[in-house]
């Protein structure tokens, strides 16, 4: 018998804490993935399409992330129901087995279409992680640990956040244009995760016996998106609960990880007449951009700890409006401040306010749904809205180009090359304050969806 007294971590007996290991260990590999291809991406492009100009590498760098969060989206759908219908763990194993084939496989790329293809196909077993994690923990950890075990399993994809920038950082004096194929080949270590998931993880009883009870009747089919919408219940909270992840998602992945461009602009400044060879600025440029990604990360780690103990103390739907404010107020203070190498902290603070919102996601979205449709409904919600974030890299490249030619325009024809590059920077600036309105949307959904603190998680 659990005593609900104690600390979480106290609850969990070996075997718990199994699960809750390799649950955490898939999603920070994933993590993991994630953060080398937004470290790697840019290089990448520029390898594989030499001769063509800096602009159309920028469209095409956009381009790179669209496709990768496009098929994140699409794998979440898909494995989400797959999971609830063959079991969390067997699914689990196949997707991290997917993300790490095709990671390894993207640095041996040929072309820019090769490597578009590559991306796409990493992001389906990327896409499938993160529902079939947090289910699995939901329904084999006991109840009264279940919340603060799901916000530390959260708080822990900064751990893959910040290996990704260790590695990058120790690769900082290698060519740019060949360190990105070795950044790959450390994502695809988490293949030999797989192994261990096969051989010791066992589906959870819940599922067990919700499987069992399918069978019997068929109005509780296991991972059905029909069953998921033809149910006045569970589509509301899919409906809103897509919502509330659309507005964190597009503002990360939209706006908050292309800061770096800031930061770059920073540290060029800061290295200019130093008398530095292009290969020692590329170098440093490097570093400072792995550095910033952990700075963010560390704030990630804090925000996602806080998060989950103000969740714990005050109820779920508070404390997403309290992150969805901050969230907007810090992205719009990163984009209009940052200016010097000095400034780093501000990612930190960054990373607290719009990371923190992931941790409610691990812990809330299982609460609004029944264990024969938790990945589905986690899925959906968590990744369907990333068709739509997909739209943000292209969305800000867009109305920053549309803003840079007007900005240009205005200048006198005497302008120097300096000048139009602080036009057109400036420009990126307002584009970031403006897409940071995406976090409003957070605020419209949670005035549809339930309070879930101290409730039992639901069932049909």
């Amino acid at each position: 018998m659990t005593d609900s007294s104690q600390p979480w971590w106290k609850q969990l007996n070996s075997y718990h804490w199994f699960v809750f290991f390799v649950a955490s260990a898939a999603w920070c590999f994933d993590c993991l993935d994630q953060q080398l291809f937004i470290l790697a991406r840019d290089n990448a492009v520029k390898a594989l399409s030499p001769g063509v100009d800096s602009l159309t590498q920028g469209k095409l760098s956009g381009w790179a992330m669209s496709v990768f969060i496009a098929g994140w989206a699409t794998g979440g759908l898909i494995f989400g129901a797959v999971g609830d219908r063959i079991g969390r763990a067997k699914t689990l194993a196949i997707t991290v087995l997917i993300y790490s084939l095709f990671t390894g496989l993207s640095s041996f790329a040929a072309n820019i279409e090769q490597f578009m293809i590559y991306r796409a196909l990493t992001g389906l077993g990327v896409g499938g992680v993160f529902g079939l994690a947090v289910a699995l923990v939901a329904d084999a950890l006991p109840d009264s640990a279940r919340p603060k075990a799901l916000g530390m399993l959260q708080a822990l994809s900064a751990v893959g956040n910040v290996t990704a920038g260790l590695c990058a950082m120790s690769l900082s004096g290698v060519d740019p244009l060949v360190s990105w194929k070795y950044l790959f080949w450390i994502g695809a270590i988490p293949a030999f995760l797989c192994i261990f998931i096969m051989m010791r993880l066992k589906e959870p009883e819940k599922w067990i016996a919700a499987k069992a009870t399918s069978k019997i009747d068929s109005t509780k089919a296991m991972g059905s998106y029909l069953s998921l919408f033809g149910d006045a219940r569970w589509r509301k909270p899919a409906l809103f609960g897509m919502m509330l992840c659309v507005s964190a998602v597009v503002g990360l992945w939209g706006i908050g990880f292309f800061s770096n461009k800031l930061v770059s602009a920073a540290i060029a400044d800061s290295l200019a007449g130093k008398n530095l060879s292009p290969v020692e600025v590329s170098a440093a440029k490097q570093w400072w951009a792995a550095a910033n990604l952990i700075v963010m990360n560390i704030g990630a780690f804090v925000g996602m700890i806080a998060f989950s103990k103000a969740a714990h103390r005050f109820g779920r739907k508070p404390v997403f409006v309290v992150a969805f404010l901050a969230a907007m107020a810090a992205t719009i203070f990163f984009y209009l401040k940052f200016n010097t190498r000095a400034d780093i902290w501000m990612s930190f603070v960054l990373g607290v306010c719009q990371l923190s919102l992931f941790a409610g996601f691990a812990i809330y979205l299982p609460e609004l749904f029944p264990t024969r449709l938790r990945s589905t409904g986690t899925s959906f919600c968590y990744n369907v809205g990333r068709f739509i974030a997909a739209s943000g890299p292209v969305t800000l490249g867009v109305l920053q180009a549309r803003l840079g030619a007007t900005a240009v325009a205005a200048l006198p024809a005497t302008a120097s090359a300096a000048m139009k590059a602080t036009a057109e920077l400036n420009a990126f600036r307002t584009a970031g304050c403006y897409m940071s309105a995406v976090f409003l949307v957070g605020l419209v959904a949670l005035l549809f969806l339930p309070e879930t603190k101290g409730r039992p998680l639901p069932e049909d």
